[in-house]
């Protein structure tokens, strides 16, 4: 499906408006990890679960599927982190990356509800670990790294565990990496402080690690030296 652009901004500002309505709600989330399934569950009022999807959609490679008309959000039962919980962060993301989908596209779908028939084995919306990423599923998941990870939270997290707000110039732990694993440069290896934090906000250490880049407070090359005449 295509849809239309949507400024990162304007996704960020959509994730903290979710996480806002939520806090009024239930009480304000001030620390790390978001309770996405309880947005899901009591302030969205979804039908969610989990499912057998690749069998039940008849699609492989299906990690969660979203049904707009019908309310309902599905996870595959291979992320299930009862289950399986050392893939809570990959499930946490899948969990706000079906959200993405919910509060970003859900009107565009509906939209076009004269053309769209959903049954319970045709979801409005799959979303599969190994197709190619369109821009529908790039939006999804920047909500995902924006809910998850909020800047505020993340920085308040930083300072505690750095002690300040400086960043980490990760050049070297990363180039050590790479060439103990054998790693090619466009596979970048996830450091040590990414992966701290990462079990703080359960989320994957690779979406820890891009968010804290994002957000300059880890740096991978070294900044150039200033010239003073």
């Amino acid at each position: 499906m295509e849809v239309r652009y949507i400024h990162e901004s304007k996704i960020e500002a959509a994730a903290f408006k979710l996480l806002g309505e939520y806090g009024q709600k239930f009480g304000e989330v001030t620390q790390p990890p978001i309770p996405v399934e309880e947005i899901i569950d009591s302030h969205l009022k979804l039908d969610y679960g989990f499912d057998d999807l690749p069998s039940s959609l008849e699609i492989p490679d299906v990690l969660g599927a979203t049904w707009v008309q019908l309310k309902k959000i599905r996870i595959d039962q291979s992320l299930d982190p009862s289950e399986y919980p050392a893939k809570i962060g990959r499930y946490c993301f899948t969990v706000a990356h079906e959200l993405g989908h919910w509060q970003l596209h859900k009107g565009q779908i509906l939209e076009n509800s004269s053309s769209l028939f959903e049954t319970q084995q045709k979801p409005a919306i799959v979303c599969r670990k190994l197709s190619a990423k369109k821009t529908i599923e790039i939006q999804a998941d920047k909500f995902a790294g924006f809910l998850l990870m909020p800047k505020q939270m993340v920085q308040n997290i930083w300072k505690e565990t750095v002690g300040s707000l400086e960043p980490y110039v990760a050049a070297d732990e990363i180039s050590d990496l790479s060439e103990r694993w054998g790693l090619a440069e466009d596979n970048q290896p996830t450091v040590q402080i990414a992966k701290q934090l990462a079990k703080i906000f359960n989320v994957s250490g690779q979406a820890m690690q891009i968010r804290l880049i994002n957000l300059k407070l880890i740096l991978t090359k070294k900044p150039e030296k200033e010239l003073f005449v």
